[in-house]
């Protein structure tokens, strides 16, 4: 085993001293760039900053540059469980402190962790900036102080809860630890994943932990990115009044790369008993992040799965061979894999030889066909419009600034490994596939149903070596060193808010077409770019009950071209574009979604009129999505949560439309036609009565001529009857759904409640939620994450449209704790129903809600959004100011009175996924009723 060692001695308190800049970018000649100051401090943390005054809001982002390529072999799982402890409370932090804290303010947090880095981001209103600062600040100093074995021993369990939750108890959950053990040896930092191991976290305690915290979170091994609206001369004072006197960690030297290497092909077969369609998962290695071949790597994966026009789509889905497929050429600091994935169908022939062998033909065939200068550009705008649209968001631009510094020393580098991609040729594509990939050896992994284990793709022909653990619990053999920080101010005192920020609706326009097809639009040129919504009435309500499905099939035939372009060519036609068109339904519209930038806009818009005019609607292209989308509808089956939900939806509802699954019924969509598909769209694909909603750079004027077009549709105007909504059918009860060998129970619990509205009884139904269930820090989840360590998180929220809803608790909890859990639930519904929130609550609820308005409107998509909302909701803009003059009013005794008219236990539906064996009994002991329940 290896230890570190800390030799930092004590330092003396570091010199404040204003950050120094280093470095300031504020343009480039293509007009690709995000601007930013860079500032470093004495004890080397690194400051970026990005000003951007579109929006009162900022973005801060701190990143570490440690992940789980950082641990040692045998005490995997610590980057990540340390992201968990980073938010249990610091010195001058109380427990749950910084949720609540960023909560009241409006904002939002999280924090994630992958191989390489561990990120922290807030976004809030930009007058909790300093507060923020001090935050963040105080765990970076202070954090050792408040940790206690206790929050150590909840944590675990939190993490065990995320595992079973992500990993274990997911179909194909555990595809990317057996992929990592594949293709490097045991001490390889790429051969675990993240999350770790169980038995690592079950062996190490809270020293441990402090020993990670002391070797990798010192301001020299951070990077700390704010964007947005601020003051620069007063964010620089505050980082260095909170940041400056925090001294540095220990060196940390850069990680050496590591790609793979293999000898001969490895094959591997995993059972997965929670999956119907078998998969298999190819990968070669290749380079490390930065390298001079990453950008052509990433073209030779475009070409080959990029896409429905990529080669792997054409040759396998759009013949049937497989359900889908696909490839990427993934990069870590380490190392860099280029994979093939694809899904056989397993009503055919399930086996994943053939498929396998088609697979290999196909990149075979790379070499006959070549790469063409077709293939580069169009990699290459694909990628400009996906950095474009991530210059959308604050948070979208401190990612950037923060990985591109962090793993490679360059803020510009998403940018400027685009401009490499943008240089390279053909002929460096062909090299790096006749190097990387062509013939050369790969790892395979089949993944295969218990009952076929025939169907796996060769013989498994690799055995993973067994971990070598320690005998025995050992005390983490690392000196922990104190490092003091003196300060001349109190740092227990938080800063206050600055003013509060004015919240500026998105100014509207509004214009009408045709046959009252409303136009609704905002003007943005924040980026060259537009995000648009076309809904027109229809969706899962005008079925009928023979065609239940009909309009989810529908949506997915018309994605699949044009009666002059296949589905390949129009797809590739888009990319071509850097542009996206997709059309999906809702429950009362057909819907189609659009996003492009603004210079290829007409072409954009052609391809969507002669796709709303003239969809391909072929028989073979008919039979195709059909047999996806019932394979589709088998494989949920196999999803415990998709279980849950539609259990908990038909017994609300039924078998009523809104009873039924949002894709049909199996049977139903079995026995659909493709002349009755063509009916329902000639029907319902009617722009009469219907939006546009539009959001970016196009002006009123000129959105009235570009959809036009909209205009020439034939056909009648359909008329759509009123919903009609059945009581509850369920009896208040526990019903069980068995799953044997689940690893977890997943909970709904819940009853059938109030139609949406934006100022009425459900918008106040949803505020007396709010400290029940409605954020980190209520009541159900800091029971059940926080005190009992039962689950990966709990929240409890009102749902619903226009016509009914429901009140519901959501919650995925350990197997052994199930009846607790439901207890407990059941016991917060009880206490709140009876006293209501406290004052404290209450004050928090208005603090949250008051300005929380300020991050709804940042991005197109976001504004876009809100179009909807207005649309579908028959809403005036000023709704949002009605909701604050409800909040700022909302007293206790309303709140209290919501509670008991909707929190009664003994009106609750309980719905349990998971192993009815091992838990009839101790449910049975809940004196419930108690329900055996099959989904329909």
């Amino acid at each position: 085993m290896k230890f570190w060692s800390l030799l930092l001695l004590l330092s003396p308190m570091l010199v404040s001293a204003v950050p120094t800049l280093v470095q300031q970018v504020d343009t480039s000649k293509d007009g690709l760039v995000i601007p930013y100051q860079m500032y470093r401090l004495d004890n080397g943390l690194t400051l970026l900053l990005n000003t951007d005054k579109s929006d009162p809001l900022v973005h801060v982002e701190m990143t570490y540059h440690v992940g789980s390529a950082r641990e040692e072999p045998e005490q995997t799982g610590f980057a990540h469980f340390f992201e968990h402890m980073m938010f249990q409370g610091s010195k001058h932090v109380g427990d749950q402190e910084h949720f609540r804290l960023i909560n009241e303010a409006g904002g939002s947090m999280n924090g994630s962790t992958n191989q390489d880095r561990t990120n922290y981001y807030e976004t809030v209103p930009a007058n909790h900036l300093e507060k923020v600062l001090w935050l963040e600040a105080d765990r970076m100093g202070f954090l050792l102080e408040a940790v206690s074995q206790h929050k150590f021993e909840i944590q675990r369990d939190t993490v065990k809860n995320e595992r079973a939750q992500r990993i274990d108890n997911q179909p194909y959950g555990l595809v990317g630890e057996r992929m990592g053990e594949l293709l490097y040896p045991r001490d390889h930092p790429y051969s675990w994943q993240p999350i770790g191991y169980v038995e690592d976290l079950d062996r190490v305690n809270v020293d441990h932990l402090k020993a990670f915290f002391s070797r990798w979170y010192g301001p020299n091994n951070a990077t700390l990115v704010i964007s947005g609206d601020f003051d620069t001369e007063q964010t620089l004072a505050w980082v260095d009044k909170y940041f400056s006197s925090i001294p540095q960690g220990p060196k940390v030297s850069s990680a050496k790369p590591q790609p793979a290497k293999l000898e001969s092909n490895r094959y591997q077969t995993l059972v997965d008993t929670r999956i119907r369609m078998p998969m298999l998962y190819l990968s070669y290695p290749t380079v490390w992040l930065g390298h001079e071949d990453e950008a052509a790597l990433d073209v030779l994966a475009n070409v080959l799965g990029g896409g429905k026009s990529s080669l792997l789509y054409q040759e396998l889905v759009e013949t049937g061979k497989a359900v889908s497929a696909g490839a990427s050429h993934y990069c870590g600091e380490l190392a860099c894999t280029l994979s093939v994935w694809a899904y056989s169908n397993p009503s055919k022939n399930g086996s994943l030889v053939p498929l396998k062998a088609d697979i290999e033909r196909i990149i075979a065939q790379v070499s006959e066909r070549g790469i063409k200068k077709s293939d580069v550009d169009k990699a290459v705008t694909e990628l400009r419009a996906n950095l474009i649209l991530g210059l959308d968001s604050t948070r979208g631009k401190s990612r950037q600034l923060a990985s591109g510094q962090v793993l490679k020393n360059d803020p510009l580098f998403a940018i400027n490994a685009w401009r490499q991609l943008a240089s390279t040729t053909p002929e460096q594509v062909s090299a790096v596939y006749e190097q990387y990939l062509h013939s050369k050896p790969q790892a395979a992994l089949s993944v295969v149903p218990k009952e076929h284990l025939d169907w796996q793709a060769a013989e498994p022909n690799y055995e993973t070596p067994q971990r070598e653990l320690p005998n025995a619990d050992q005390p983490p053999q690392t000196e922990l060193v104190a490092r003091a920080v003196k300060d001349d101010f109190d740092r227990s005192k938080m800063p206050a808010a600055g003013e509060p920020v004015t919240i500026k609706v998105p100014e509207l326009w509004q214009a009408k077409l045709g046959n009252n097809i409303q136009l609704q639009g905002t003007v943005n040129n924040e980026i060259p770019a537009v995000s648009i919504i076309m809904a027109f009435p229809g969706g899962q309500r005008t079925e009928s009950p023979e065609q239940v499905g009909v309009a989810s099939l529908t949506a997915s035939l018309m994605n699949q071209g044009t009666k002059q372009l296949s589905s390949g060519e129009f797809s590739e036609a888009l990319e071509r574009l850097g542009a996206s068109v997709s059309v999906s339904h809702g429950f009362y519209t057909n819907l189609i979604n659009i996003t492009t930038m603004t210079e290829t806009l007409p072409q954009t818009l052609a391809l969507v009129e002669e796709l709303l005019f003239n969809p391909g609607m072929r028989e073979q292209d008919f039979e195709k999505v059909k047999t996806r989308t019932l394979e589709s509808m088998a494989q949920s089956r196999h999803q415990p949560s998709w279980l849950a939900q539609q259990a908990f939806r038909q017994l609300m509802y039924g078998e009523t439309r809104m009873g039924l699954p949002d894709e049909g019924q199996a049977e139903l969509v079995a026995d659909i036609t493709l002349e009755q598909v063509r009916a329902y769209y000639q029907r319902y694909y009617n722009p009469a009565n219907g939006h546009v909603l539009i959001a970016g750079d196009l002006s009123k004027s000129q959105a009235e001529q570009d959809f036009a077009f909209l205009t020439q549709w034939q056909g009648e105007v359909p008329e759509i009857s009123a919903v009609e909504v059945q009581p509850q059918p369920a009896k208040p009860g526990i019903y069980i759904v068995d799953v044997p060998g689940a690893v977890q129970s997943v909970l709904r619990v819940g009853r059938r409640a109030l139609a949406q509205d934006a100022t009425g009884p459900f918008f106040h139904a949803s505020l007396m939620n709010f400290n029940l269930g409605g954020n980190f820090n209520s009541r159900i989840n800091l029971n059940l994450r926080e005190d009992k360590g039962f689950t990966y998180g709990a929240n409890s929220y009102f749902t619903g449209n226009r016509d009914a809803g429901v009140f519901l608790v959501a919650s995925d909890v350990r197997g052994d704790v199930t009846a607790d859990a439901i207890k407990n639930i059941l016991q917060e519904f009880e206490q709140f129903k009876k006293a209501g929130p406290s004052d404290a609550e209450l004050a928090y609820l208005r603090s949250s809600y008051s300005q929380q308005d300020a991050l709804s409107y940042e991005t197109l998509g976001d504004k876009a959004g809100f179009l909807l909302q207005l649309a579908m909701m028959k809403l005036l803009p000023d709704y949002l100011a009605k909701q604050q003059q409800i909040v700022a009013k909302v007293d206790k005794s309303q709140l209290t009175e919501l509670a008991a008219q909707w929190l009664d236990p003994a009106e609750m539906v309980i719905v349990v996924v998971g192993d009815k064996a091992k838990l009839e009994k101790s449910l049975k002991g809940l004196h419930l009723p108690l329900y055996d329940f099959t989904i329909e």
